[in-house]
């Protein structure tokens, strides 16, 4: 038995989205993969090509680069949602100068109402330097808070580190 929602929680390029891709596919349920990201850029075309191809045609894909509430009320109980990733959409709302008080408050009603299975996958932004740019101090502080609540509402939240998971709230499947 999976749990309703799991946290999983890295660096970049940690392996946290190979590890919860796994995760989902082991459930056994149809797939859906929420996408957050936005190819706004060579580089980032590349990456989303490298993730779709790795995951193969068995995924549905939804794009909600900001929208994620409306999204995760299309999903059914009979599903697994990959949601990849939280850091890209609070990137997302920033960028767009959202209330993200507001918005965080939508996202976490939104998966205590969905009826699906929910794996987000999260960047752990907080063991670097402190950055030189208020920007980037913002944007660090806004994640910090994210994976806080997301960690709180999360039934089991994964650390990755090296592509090895570690179980920090509940029992790893």
């Amino acid at each position: 038995m999976h749990p309703g929602i799991t946290l999983v929680l890295g660096g970049a390029a940690s392996g946290k989205s190979d590890y919860a891709e796994a995760l989902a596919v082991d459930c056994g349920k149809p797939r859906v993969y929420l996408a957050t990201a936005q190819a706004l850029d060579a580089e980032m075309r590349r990456k989303i090509d490298r993730h779709i191809g790795r995951r193969g045609t068995d995924w549905m894909t939804l794009e909600a680069p900001l929208n994620l509430p409306a999204a995760l009320a299309t999903l059914a109980a009979h599903q697994v949602c990959l949601l990849d990733c939280a850091t890209m959409w609070l990137s997302n709302q920033m960028l767009a100068e959202a209330d993200l008080d507001r918005a965080q408050a939508a996202l976490l009603q939104a998966l205590r109402d969905c009826p699906a299975q929910v794996i987000v996958v999260s960047n752990e932004v907080g063991q670097g330097i402190v950055p030189d740019n208020a920007v980037a101090r913002d944007f660090r502080e806004a994640q910090g808070r994210l994976n806080i609540a997301l960690a709180a509402r999360a039934d089991l939240v994964v650390q990755v580190v090296a592509g090895l998971p570690r179980a920090l709230k509940g029992q790893l499947p």
